[in-house]
Formats: C-alpha cells, structure tokens, sequence
C-alpha cells in the first residue's frame, strides 16, 4: 500500500469544513474527520474501486471517493511512491475546479 498524503489546498478545504462544521453542532467536526479517515484507508487499501473523474493527457487517473454521510469527496490520484488527495470536494462546487492542482503532481 502506497502512504497517503494531501495537496496543501486539500489540507486547507479540510479544515475549514471541520470549522464549519464545528461551528453547526458540537462534535460534528469530529464525526466528519472520522470519515474522512475510514475513506482514506479505502482509497489506500482499494483504489482502483473508485471510479474514475478524468484521465489526463499524460495518463494521470484521477478517481473520486464520496463519503457516506458528508456532502463530500475525496478527489485523488495514485502516483508511484504516494496516493495524493489533491481536494476535499464539496459536491455542491463546480466539479473540476481542482483540476489546476495538477501541475504540482
């Protein structure tokens, strides 16, 4: 299994859903983070179950795993030595407004 890890602006959407979801009803950030979590360790046990978003001109498949209970996905990409996480998605945004983080994979 290949280590997760996270683009910094997925780090960034990450936290400021856990705030906001914080700021909506005690413990609920911790709930989100928890799934967060458990979804993570299936994208790093089984990533090809996901489906795919988008396949890029250099053959780079970028897949998308929705989280059960959050209006949230995971948007990532396996490379050789990692899986990154290049955005934690609300579903509601315009679906692809990530795709500019490809330039740093």
């Amino acid at each position: 299994m290949r280590p997760i890890s996270l683009s910094s602006e997925a780090v960034l959407e990450l936290a400021e859903a856990a705030v906001w979801y914080e700021t909506r009803q005690r413990g609920l950030a911790t709930r989100f983070l928890q799934e967060i979590d458990h979804v993570q360790r299936t994208i790093q046990s089984r990533p090809l179950s996901f489906p795919k978003l988008v396949t890029t001109s250099i053959d780079l498949e970028i897949r998308r795993a929705l989280l059960p209970r959050f209006p949230y996905a995971l948007v990532f990409i396996e490379l050789q030595i990692e899986v990154r996480i290049l955005a934690v998605a609300h579903l509601k945004r315009h679906p692809d407004y990530w795709l500019n983080r490809l330039q740093n994979t």
